[in-house]
């Protein structure tokens, strides 16, 4: 296959991408990446500027690309779907990439504070900075929450900003729940049901028992 997709199945940023690829239906190769293999971080650091994953490798075209949001901006040139994953219009896209980078940014950069915290700081650093984090994340979810009033999905049709979303609010929310914003929630659950994102889903079950905090993840995602 052109397309060979390096990643792993517990990454949010890998998430992302797997569900601009069910989307667009472009077969690919996936490569499952070992962090914990020093073979497997070089061969990260070969492929992308900062050696982290994902990274999507096109033989045909002979490119190689790191970084999610320009991944499924590749996909949508290249390899297109049914459906278009960002607007046509490059005024609505700006408003696309907008709520991506509110979602990279803004949602899941702060849950992943919590998640470092966790794993790699001294013990007495966990609690300040989830408090700081999770301040943050309140202050996200008000701004979605009012966004997403009257729409069904973050930037027109269902696209690039919701391929970001799917990820930020799945972890995100397992460390801060959100279930007080109405349309927040709703926006969640409509994305659960989208196909792409139901089999990122299952194929990341086997994955979620080494998720930092197993105890916080709700029954029906194990």
């Amino acid at each position: 296959m052109p397309l060979t997709f390096y990643g792993h199945p517990l990454s949010s940023y890998c998430h992302k991408v797997l569900i601009a690829l069910y989307e667009t239906g472009a077969p690919f190769t996936f490569r499952q990446i070992d962090p914990s293999q020093q073979a497997d971080r070089d061969l990260m650091a070969s492929l992308t500027p900062m050696g982290k994953m994902p990274a999507l490798v096109d033989d045909e075209a002979g490119v190689t690309l790191g970084e999610s949001a320009i991944i499924i901006e590749w996909l949508d040139r290249h390899h297109p779907g049914p459906a278009p994953l960002l607007p046509r219009d490059p005024d609505a896209a700006l408003q696309a990439r907008t709520w991506n980078n509110i979602f990279d940014y803004h949602v899941m950069r702060e849950a992943q504070q919590i998640v470092d915290a966790r794993l790699f700081m001294d013990d007495a650093a966990e609690e300040p900075i989830g408090v700081f984090a999770r301040n943050s994340l309140d202050r996200s979810y008000a701004a979605i929450d009012r966004h997403m009033a009257g729409r069904e999905w973050a930037a027109g049709d269902f696209g690039l900003a919701d391929c970001a979303a799917v990820p930020a609010l799945f972890y995100a929310g397992f460390l801060h729940p959100f279930d007080d914003r109405p349309n927040l929630a709703a926006y969640f659950e409509r994305l659960l049901a989208r196909p792409s994102v139901a089999r990122v889903h299952d194929e990341a079950k086997p994955w979620l028992q080494y998720f930092p905090f197993p105890e916080r993840i709700p029954q029906r995602f194990r």
